[in-house]
């Protein structure tokens, strides 16, 4: 006897589930979210393992010290200079009371010409010395050992026991020009002060050539410069001259006959 299967299950109607499509959406960006989230640490921490092998920048370079020009024999030449001017000093002290005797001249460059001695300034009643010292003043100013040539266009002058060497560089204008010095339409007393302070002032600051400006004169009655007459004695004497080694008339491209080289004494 067959037994009976039993009635299948009828179904009932679907459940309802409102909120289901909502959760599998927000399932979905969250696990979007995340994925992100971890590319992101890998990238960063990517970055940080290649910045611990980047390597350090270089130092900066040190700023190059300025070269000197000069060889070593006319440094020491120049510095033999500085040293002779005490002595120098007191040689003129000395000897300030003796005439000196012919000499014999053959063979020399013509000395710079004497610049007249300023007159003393009025001393105060109660300094019976200050005669004395501008006397003394006035011969050590005038009396600077300069050999000085001027044939009309080119001005040259040096101190007598200057390197031969030294001074012919001077001369092609082979030193680099550490300042300049325009004299244009000053006065001649005027000119005379500005010249001294700049030269004092570059020489303290250890520049070694200076170029001087004094014009050409082309527009002065006589066709030659005031400037040009005088400075040349201003160089090699008075106060000025305590600072100058050489100076010379300077090429065209830097003023050729209305300029001059100066090169300091160390």
């Amino acid at each position: 006897m067959k037994k009976k299967e039993p009635a299948p299950k009828e179904k009932g109607p679907p459940k309802f589930r409102p909120f289901e499509g909502q959760l599998k959406e927000l399932a979905k960006k969250q696990k979007e979210e995340e994925q992100k989230k971890k590319a992101e640490e890998a990238r960063k921490a990517a970055e940080a393992k290649a910045q611990k092998k980047k390597p350090p920048p270089p130092a900066p370079t040190p700023p190059i010290a300025r070269q000197s020009t000069l060889t070593k024999q006319e440094r020491d030449e120049l510095a033999a200079l500085d040293r002779s001017h005490d002595d120098e000093f007191f040689f003129r002290r000395l000897m300030s009371g003796v005439q000196p005797i012919g000499q014999d001249q053959r063979g020399r460059v013509g000395t710079a010409p004497k610049l007249p001695p300023r007159e003393a300034k009025a001393a105060p009643a109660h300094d019976p010395d200050a005669e004395a010292r501008d006397h003394l003043m006035n011969l050590v100013e005038g009396g600077a050992r300069f050999e000085v040539t001027d044939d009309g266009q080119r001005l040259e002058g040096r101190r007598v026991d200057l390197a031969d060497g030294t001074y012919r560089r001077l001369r092609r204008g082979e030193f680099p020009i550490d300042a300049r010095l325009d004299l244009h339409g000053k006065t001649a007393g005027d000119a005379r002060d500005a010249l001294e302070r700049f030269l004092k002032e570059k020489r303290a600051r250890r520049d070694r050539v200076v170029l001087v400006i004094h014009g050409r004169g082309e527009h002065s009655p006589a066709g030659s410069g005031v400037l040009r007459g005088e400075i040349g004695a201003w160089l090699s004497q008075g106060r000025a001259s305590q600072h100058v080694a050489a100076f010379a008339t300077a090429h065209g491209d830097d003023g050729g006959e209305g300029a001059l080289y100066v090169l300091l004494r160390p």
